[in-house]
């Protein structure tokens, strides 16, 4: 008798502690947000409030801060997103109309994002030449961009170079 009473304890125990995994569940922490309620977290584990800064003179402390000048070729009437990271899921700080200009200082790792600074829209009375955005000149070391332009991260494939 204790032969079979054994293997049929040991399945109730089994079949007792799996009765409420979906309890367990429920109470586990979603990714890195441990302590938010589970209906708090997002399903995602980026958010849209991730923020990269652009990074300027990576060239060194010889070369200008940010080394080629790009252009927005091809982006629809829409325009094209720029982004707070680069993710397509970070969020969206401004758009780039067809034809806009921005200093690319920086790209992603897999080549998919720049980091660009914005050229502002030229003034009436000199309409060559863009606003300085402090990007143009050599920085003594590599750092977060803190100008006075609005910065963030394009698709890499809507970016024509036009100098540098």
């Amino acid at each position: 008798m204790r032969l079979v009473l054994a293997p049929l304890a040991s399945v109730a125990l089994m079949l007792a502690a799996c009765s409420k995994s979906s309890d367990v569940l429920e109470e586990l922490p979603n990714s890195s947000l441990a302590g938010a309620a589970r209906e708090d977290v997002p399903e995602t584990r980026l958010e849209s409030s991730l923020t990269r800064p652009v990074t300027i003179g990576e060239d060194g402390p010889r070369l200008d801060a940010c080394g080629a000048m790009g252009q927005a070729m091809r982006v629809g009437a829409k325009g094209l997103a720029v982004r707070a990271a680069p993710f397509a899921e970070a969020k969206e700080t401004a758009r780039m109309a067809e034809g806009s200009r921005a200093w690319v200082c920086t790209r992603s790792l897999d080549q998919k994002w720049l980091g660009v600074v914005l050229a502002p829209e030229p003034s009436s009375d000199n309409a060559a030449e863009p606003a300085d955005c402090g990007v143009s000149e050599p920085v003594d070391r590599k750092q977060a961009y803190d100008g006075p332009c609005l910065s963030g991260w394009v698709s890499s494939a809507a970016i024509r170079l036009v100098a540098g």
